[in-house]
């Protein structure tokens, strides 16, 4: 099989995320979208909270408590959304960044790659 279009290679990148959601949370997001920019890759899910994350967002100190989780469990799954993006780009990802708006229950992750995705594909 050839090198993926830029369009199959944001698929493969959403439907991994979605399956990680899954193992580490139990659930995964309604909607998963990557966006390959230069060396960058972003990430858009919506729809990312639990039942559990939504009762407790209810609570005075309840969207702050909902961040840290998440960013705990990012911190502890970092070397394999590494070793995910890296199986499926073949770049190494020199970070990781995400946030959560616990309001909306939208989150961004951005991995930060080491080289340019366009420019290692050949798309133009």
């Amino acid at each position: 099989m050839g090198r993926p279009s830029r369009g199959e290679l944001e698929a493969i990148l959403a439907n991994a995320l979605l399956r990680f959601e899954k193992e580490q949370l139990g659930r995964g997001p309604v909607e998963t979208r990557a966006h390959l920019i230069e060396n960058l890759i972003v990430i858009m899910a919506s729809g990312v909270l639990t039942p559990e994350e939504t009762a407790l967002a209810a609570a005075p100190q309840g969207p702050e408590l909902v961040r840290r989780i998440r960013r705990e469990l990012l911190e502890m799954s970092r070397r394999r959304l590494e070793s995910i993006v890296q199986g499926a780009t073949g770049c190494h990802v020199n970070s990781i960044l995400s946030d959560i708006d616990v309001a909306t229950g939208e989150c961004v992750f951005v991995f930060v790659l080491n080289e340019r995705i366009d420019e290692r594909y050949g798309w133009h």
